[in-house]
This record gives C-alpha cells, structure tokens and sequence, in this order.
C-alpha cells in the first residue's frame, strides 16, 4: 500500500521561504518521476515542479520558475520542495504525488498561506 505524507506548510509572508518534505512509502518512490502540485482556492491542481527518477532532471511551472526547488533522497524516499521568494499567488494546498499522478496516491497535502 502506499502512502505519501506532505508536512512543512505553513503561514508566511511574502518573500519568506518555506520546505515541503513528502514522506512516500510503499514501492513507487525509486521507479517514478514525481512532483509537487498546489491547489489554489477556487483553482483546478497543478504541476509546480517534477523530478526525474534519478534525480539528474527538473522542470519547474513558468510561475516558480527560479524561486521553487524541487529535490529527492532515494535512499530516503522523500521528495522535498524548497520555495523562496514567496508570493501570495503561491497559496494553496500543496501535494506530492508521482508525476503523472495517480488519483489513488493523493494524500492530505499541506497548506501554504503566503500574507500580503
């Protein structure tokens, strides 16, 4: 079974930084691309960030482009998102999932307010 666990969320103000930690367990972390996705209120999810299985490539959304750092520990299995520079636009609940994702993967996420 697998589970994937986000924490790190939080309040902060614009300009600030914050670093999402995603926890996977389960087989899928070493044999799957996998990124970050936010949901913005009143917004469908997106792909923020994804990473290869290797870890030797990222892609990045163009609006966290240079600010948002996706990375990965396989030996670990987790998967982080540093975000720097924070903007409001940037709030939302923030999830990690293989990238494609899988519907039956989708955890709690964490929540990331960024104040004006």
């Amino acid at each position: 079974q697998v589970q994937l666990v986000e924490s790190g969320g939080g309040l902060v103000q614009a300009g600030g930084s914050l670093r999402l930690s995603c926890a996977a367990s389960g087989s899928i972390f070493s044999i799957n691309d996998m990124g970050w996705y936010r949901q913005a209120p009143g917004k469908q999810r997106e792909l923020v960030a994804r990473i290869t299985t290797s870890g030797a490539r990222t892609n990045y959304a163009d609006s966290v482009k240079g600010r948002f750092t996706i990375s990965r520990d396989n030996a670990k299995n987790t998967v982080s998102l540093q975000m720097n520079s924070l903007k409001p636009e940037d709030t939302g609940v923030y999830y990690c999932n293989r990238a494609p994702p899988y519907s039956g993967y989708w955890g709690q996420g964490t929540q990331v307010t960024v104040s004006s």
